[in-house]
């Protein structure tokens, strides 16, 4: 598969599925993508061709910058990501260069960005799955949710819902993400890096 500009992009949301997983830090992956599907106006169904959830749709301003997406969730639990993801991608030809992961990252500060090309899955079981499954060149949009508080476990705090104090942030972060989403796919990685990364 060639990574041809006129290929659809493949936006993959990382979280558990279940309500009891929705509102944990997590599940950061899966509430970006469902804001973007509401603004596509589209609602996710089950995958023909893989243990997922997705919208297919267009995201960006008439015209060229207008991209064929699909938005999708991975139905597995967060350490079996790569299977879904790499069916989907296969399913719908999608150049791993136009896969994009988005994601909690323990190693920002909560409500910060960064976007990036490949690179390590630094202990994220669903980066880990992902790139084991396809190599570890698809994009990462990394969504700061901090580190545990004193000695809490990493496992203990990121299967927990964010607290009382992030929540108040939660909505804007949410909305930033889902905008530095949409200009990545519109305008490119070093657009999107130096408008969100902070």
């Amino acid at each position: 598969m060639t990574d041809d500009a006129n290929a659809p992009w493949l936006i993959v949301g990382l979280g558990n599925p279940g309500p009891e997983y929705a509102a944990n830090r997590h599940n950061i992956g899966f509430m970006v993508v469902d804001l973007l599907a509401e603004r596509m106006r589209g609602s996710f169904k089950r995958a023909q061709k893989a243990q997922a959830q997705v919208v297919e749709g267009r995201m960006g301003p008439p015209g060229p910058e207008n991209r064929r997406v699909i938005l999708a969730k991975p139905m597995s639990y967060m350490n079996l990501s790569g299977g879904p993801v790499t069916a989907l991608r296969d399913f719908y030809k999608v150049p791993t260069a136009h896969v994009v992961a988005v994601h909690d990252e323990l190693d920002i500060d909560y409500a910060t960005l960064r976007l990036k090309l490949g690179g390590g899955d630094n202990g994220h079981n669903g980066l880990k799955s992902m790139t084991k499954a396809m190599t570890a060149e698809y994009h990462r949009v990394r969504c700061g949710i901090g580190r545990p508080p004193g000695r809490m476990q990493v496992a203990d705090f990121v299967l927990k819902d964010f607290s009382s104090t992030e929540r108040k942030e939660l909505d804007w972060f949410v909305d930033r993400a889902a905008d530095s989403v949409e200009c990545l796919v519109a305008e490119g990685l070093e657009r999107a890096q130096s408008a969100y990364n902070s």
